[in-house]
């Protein structure tokens, strides 16, 4: 499985990007798709997971009520809208994606396949 993130940039502070996340390859073994962030000196963190059949979505504190994860099969396609978003916000926004669907689902452990990065900067 082969992913590649897309839809970065820079926005100001209260606006919206959204993220896409295209999956290639054994697509149809995905069970579970998430988005991580890494901002300059911190660790990579978990943003929000999506796991389908059935379909259940989980956001970190932080995010919830601003970003949304969606998925799109016909595409092979995982989304992140990000509205209002906040200075703080600013990292690289990193895909993965796992054949398993039970267990935990917040932890870079929990994903064999990653995808290289998009970089999102929000301006105060």
């Amino acid at each position: 499985v082969q992913l590649v993130e897309s839809g970065g940039g820079l926005v100001q502070a209260g606006g919206s990007l959204r993220l896409s996340c295209v999956a290639s390859g054994r697509t149809f073994s995905i069970h579970k798709t998430a988005w991580f962030r890494q901002a300059p000196g911190k660790e990579r963190e978990f943003v929000t997971a999506i796991r389908w059949n059935p379909i259940s979505t989980y956001s970190t504190d932080s995010v919830k009520g601003r970003f949304t994860i969606s998925r799109d099969d016909a595409s092979n396609t995982v989304y992140l809208q990000m509205n209002s978003l906040k200075p703080e916000d600013t990292a690289v926004y990193y895909c993965a994606a796992d054949t398993s669907y039970d267990g935990t689902f917040s932890y870079s452990s929990d994903y064999t396949y990653w995808g290289q990065g998009t970089q999102v900067t929000v301006s105060s």
